[in-house]
Formats: structure tokens, C-alpha cells, sequence
């Protein structure tokens, strides 16, 4: 057991550790980990392939995003349904947890650097989207259709799927998926137990039994999972942007002194001087890659399940949800730590650093607020999850139930035994299978990413014309 612990910290070090250190003025040292190298050049790639599209083209995100949807293929989804579910998992313990970890370790300055990655990070967004639009495939057992990057690493590497045929790359994407989704679980039920047990003194067991048993009626029944998160992320992202927004105006006096920190402590004059300027751009740019997921793979199989007029708005849908996690809801989170005084939070990290804040903005209350609204986003992205999973296990099993719900009751006895305790090794599990899904992800999004830009092209013609 030790040997495979050490294999996986390997692993972990590898994809998520500093594997390159440039020394930076002040003593300072950047550290860029495998991860990063691939994400960040590859999204300033696509960014100018699709001509500098997350600002070109974001009016057309909102048309497109509030279009009516027509569907004729039963089982299907809409476009925007696919970015609810895709926003569902990025609107998740990130923008809580992960704007909490980037603020402790990297100051203010990293909020901009978060920024940054969700802006390159939506034109890969895009990409990734628009061909798993290409390469989607009609879904037998759900109804409508189904796809992700397995599929169209399979197209890549195999041309047109036959029965029995595999590709190595998309098997290991495939399972890289389902190890991560895993993992994630247990993390969710850990965060919402101890979120619980903090703010109401509710024992982890009676949360945990209760947040399983609901997660079970959900996802054990055949397309509840749409429907579900159809009504709980427009509502809980609404409520707490207009949340931030409240506390925003309330302290609105102190926005100015905010936003100079932000980016004064982003551009490290200051750190710069103290050595700490690396720590403020990793710490933005890793968090920001983590949220948003662009690259990753997770939201194609979102993307793919979509019954849409053209790939290309699919894939504008899916670079719209991209802003709408990083640049809205992790800025709301930021905000809200921003706007508490430095000498209540000097010291904090972690969700203690939050609860202040929101105890500082809204009493006692808000430490409640914090704990429901952590439910509901852990919750969403636990539900957001195996909707995900769906197509990799078809890719890896075939079509039928029984390695459809084994999979499911896997991630629910996950989600129990997170709920109980840590357990540090499974947690690593979730980075070590994002950081893998990203590899092959991106083994095939650059080749193919031909095809996507074309797709574009052709929907900016029928557009003119």
C-alpha cells in the first residue's frame, strides 16, 4: 500500500508540483508545474486562433445564451441546459474553497491572475466544446446524445468508432475521469459535514446519511439530474451574486482602495520586493485552471449531450460559462473577503477566513449562509458529476445499466465516507485525475483544433449572411 501511495504522490508532484523554478527579482522564485505549462500557452493559443474570442463574440454568448430552444430528439438537452450542468460543476467548492486557498496563500494580487486564466481559459473552452459537439453520438440508454473528449480522441486516434474498437488515449482519459469523480466526491461529503457540524453543531453522520440518501433518489433515476439542477444553480448563483452584490454596495466606499490592492499586489511591486511575487501569480493562475476546468475535458460531456443548431454555439455557450465562474462568482467570493478589514482576517486561511468575513458582513447569519450555500454548490457539483460520467462509462463498458448504477453507487459510498472523515489519499485521487483528464485531453484538442476553428468560421459566415 505504501508503494502505491508514493507512486501516486510521484504522480501528483509531477502534474501539480513546480516543475520548472525561474528566479525572479527579490529572491523571489516563479514555479510552474506541468499543468500550467500545457494550460496557460495553450489557452493564449486558442485565444488568438479564434481571433480574441471571449471578447469579440460575447455579445453573441448572450444571444445565443438566452435564444429559445427548440429539440426534437427525445432524451435530449438544450445548449443551455448543458451549460447549467456544465456551470454546476464549476460553480462548486472552487469558487468557495478554491478563491478561500488562492486569497490565503497569494494575497489580493491573485484574484487577477484568476482573471487572466479564465479569460485564455474560455477560448479552450470553446474548442473543447465545439468538438465534442462534432463527435457526439446518439445515447441508447438515456436518450438523446452523448460525447466528451473520449470520443473524439477515439475519432483521432481510431477514425469511426466500431464495436470493440478502443483507443489507449481515450481509455485513460475515460478512466482518469471516473478515478477523479471520485475523488471529488469524498471532498464533497467532508466539506458540506464539516460545514454543518460548524454552523448548526449537526453530528457529520445524520448530514452525511441525509445529503447520500437525497444525492441517491436524484441520480439513480434515469434523467432526474437535468431537471434538478434545472431549478438549483439559476437559483443558488442567483442568490449569492445578489448577495455579493448587497455587501458590494454596502461597502462601496472601499472598492477603490480594493481594486488598487488587487492589482498592485497582482503585478508585485510589493511582493516583488518581499520575495513572495511567485506565490501570487501560481497561486491566481492554479486556482483560476482548477475552477474553471477550461481544458480539462469535464464540460465537453456536457457540451456533447446538447441538441443544438450548430457546433459552434454550443461551444460559445460553454466559453460564456467559463466567465460566468471565474470572472462572477469567484469575483463574488473575492469581494466578499476584500471588503472585511485586514486586521479581522490578518492570520485566517482556509473557510475561516470566509466565515469571518461573512460574520463581519452579516453576523451570525452569515456563517449560516456560508454553510447552506456550501451545500448547495458541493451538492450541484455532485450531481454535475455523474451526468458527466455517463459517457465514459459507456465508453469504457459498453451500453447497460449495471456499469451505469455500479459506477453510481461507487460515487455515492464515496460521498458517505467522505462525509465521515479526510482521507487525504482519496482527496489527492480528484488533482491527480483532473491533471491526467487535462494530458489527454489536450493530446487531441490541439490536433483537432483545426476543425473547431473552422466551425466558428462557418458560423460567423451564416451569420453575415
Amino acid at each position: 500500500m505504501e508503494i502505491i501511495k508514493n507512486i501516486f504522490f510521484s504522480v501528483y508532484n509531477i502534474l501539480w508540483g513546480d516543475l520548472i523554478q525561474i528566479p525572479l527579482p527579490g529572491g523571489s522564485t516563479l514555479g510552474l508545474s506541468l499543468l500550467v505549462l500545457i494550460l496557460i500557452p495553450s489557452g493564449i493559443y486558442f485565444t488568438f486562433r479564434t481571433k480574441f474570442l471571449p471578447f469579440r463574440l460575447f455579445p453573441e454568448m448572450l444571444k445565443i445564451a438566452v435564444e429559445k430552444k427548440n429539440r426534437s430528439q427525445k432524451g435530449a438537452i438544450s445548449g443551455m441546459q448543458a451549460l447549467i450542468i456544465s456551470t454546476a460543476t464549476r460553480v462548486g467548492m472552487g469558487n468557495l474553497v478554491g478563491v478561500v486557498a488562492a486569497i490565503s496563500a497569494g494575497g489580493a494580487g491573485a484574484v487577477f491572475w484568476m482573471w487572466i486564466t479564465a479569460l485564455l481559459g474560455s477560448s479552450t473552452a470553446f474548442a473543447e466544446a465545439t468538438l465534442a459537439q462534432i463527435y457526439k453520438e446518439k445515447d441508447p440508454l438515456y436518450g438523446g446524445y452523448r460525447g466528451g473528449p473520449a470520443y473524439y480522441i477515439h475519432h483521432l486516434f481510431c477514425g469511426k468508432k466500431a464495436p470493440g474498437k478502443r483507443s489507449i488515449i481515450a481509455i485513460l482519459f475515460a478512466l482518469s475521469g471516473l478515478i477523479c469523480w471520485c475523488g471529488i466526491s469524498q471532498v464533497i461529503g467532508n466539506s458540506v459535514s464539516s460545514a454543518f457540524e460548524n454552523a448548526f453543531r449537526i453530528p457529520p453522520l445524520y448530514t452525511t446519511i441525509l445529503l447520500v440518501i437525497v444525492a441517491a433518489v436524484i441520480v439513480l433515476r434515469k434523467n432526474a439530474t437535468v431537471k434538478v439542477l434545472d431549478i438549483v444553480v439559476p437559483v443558488m448563483a442567483g442568490f449569492y451574486f445578489l448577495l455579493t452584490i448587497f455587501i458590494i454596495i454596502k461597502n462601496a466606499g472601499q472598492l477603490p482602495s480594493v481594486f488598487q490592492r488587487i492589482f498592485s499586489e497582482a503585478l508585485g511591486f510589493r511582493q516583488m520586493a518581499a520575495g513572495g511575487f511567485g506565490a501570487v501569480i501560481m497561486n491566481g493562475a492554479k486556482r483560476g485552471l482548477f475552477s474553471n476546468e477550461a481544458g480539462s475535458g469535464s464540460a465537453p460531456c456536457a457540451a456533447a449531450a446538447a441538441e443544438i443548431s450548430h457546433p459552434a454555439k454550443e461551444g460559445l455557450l460553454q466559453a460564456f460559462g467559463v466567465f460566468i465562474d471565474t470572472i462572477v462568482i469567484c469575483s463574488c467570493s473575492a469581494m466578499i473577503m476584500l471588503l472585511t478589514p485586514m486586521d479581522l482576517t490578518a492570520g485566517l486561511s482556509g473557510m475561516d477566513l470566509l466565515q469571518t468575513s461573512m460574520q463581519y458582513h452579516m453576523g451570525e447569519t452569515g456563517v449560516i449562509f456560508i454553510a447552506v450555500i456550501l451545500w448547495l454548490f458541493s451538492f450541484s457539483t455532485f450531481i454535475g458529476i455523474l451526468f458527466y460520467a455517463r459517457s465514459n462509462v459507456a465508453y469504457l463498458f459498453g451500453d447497460n445499466w449495471l456499469s451505469q448504477t455500479l459506477y453510481k453507487l461507487l460515487a455515492l459510498v464515496m460521498l458517505f465516507v467522505g462525509g465521515l472523515a479526510a482521507y487525504t489519499f482519496v482527496w489527492d485521487l480528484g488533482d491527480i485525475g483532473i491533471g491526467l483528464m487535462t494530458i489527454f485531453n489536450m493530446i487531441a484538442l490541439i490536433p483537432l483544433s483545426r476543425q473547431a476553428v473552422e466551425s466558428l468560421k462557418d458560423y460567423e459566415s451564416m451569420k453575415k449572411k
